[in-house]
């Protein structure tokens, strides 16, 4: 089989980048990063700054400045890790003589996951404002699956736009929306499944558990040396 056998089983988009099998990969991450730092680093969330930063209101209320700074420095690592992204794709979007921008922070993203297993419980800021750094680039650089914009960090946006799709499939029998609206509660349920087995490493592994997710996002990095045709330079 091919590379664009593979590539006609992947998406219908012709970029790996955007495919459901990589997709999947990100989603079951997304999901496995959020349970290790709620589970194992001191409940804190990797992915869902949302809820950090209402954590870091509710500490600040109470004047409790160390719990604050657990919660807001995550929050800012996220923000980095989508700046490093963004300066990345600017960089490197039109370079013909490096790897793809995707490919290079997907595999930033896993290095720097593998670096956390190492980092032991006492420094637990250090380990969460890593893997965050680690989400945000992810959620900068893969918003699409199959043509549709999509997070693969979080389930908010995921969960509207599937009870979008599935109204306007029930209403107006749009097979087209019916496809997405299956397409996004599927991802949902990939990141559910990634929590769960997060859960699960964590109980086994404790710090290195992180790794699993390290090697999801390994994984992305060498599937997109499968190329579509418009792959090399999409951004």
């Amino acid at each position: 089989m091919d590379n664009q056998t593979i590539l006609s089983h992947l998406n219908n988009t012709g970029q790996v980048s955007e495919s459901i099998l990589l997709g999947t990969l990100l989603s079951l991450s997304g999901g496995f990063m959020d349970a290790y730092t709620y589970i194992g680093r001191g409940e804190v969330f990797a992915n869902a700054q949302t809820g950090n930063i209402l954590l870091l209101g509710v500490n600040l209320s109470e004047g409790r400045w160390d719990m604050a700074l657990r919660y807001f420095f995550p929050v800012f690592a996220f923000v980095f890790g989508i700046a490093l992204s963004d300066m990345l794709r600017f960089r490197f979007k039109d370079d013909p003589n490096v790897i793809h921008w995707r490919q290079i922070t997907i595999l930033t993203a896993a290095l720097v996951l593998a670096i956390v297993a190492f980092v032991s419980q006492p420094f637990n800021l250090l380990a969460n404002c890593l893997v965050s750094f680690s989400c945000g680039i992810q959620v900068e650089s893969f918003r699409k699956i199959n043509g549709t914009t999509m997070a693969t960090t979080m389930c908010i946006g995921n969960l509207r736009a599937a009870t979008e799709h599935f109204t306007e499939y029930a209403i107006g029998h749009n097979l087209q929306s019916g496809r997405k609206a299956a397409l996004f509660l599927g991802m949902i349920a990939v990141f559910v499944l990634g929590a769960v087995l997060g859960n699960a490493s964590v109980l086994l592994w404790k710090e290195r558990a992180i790794l699993v997710s390290a090697g999801l996002l390994f994984i992305g990095f060498l599937l997109m040396f499968i190329r579509g045709k418009d792959e090399v330079y999409s951004v």
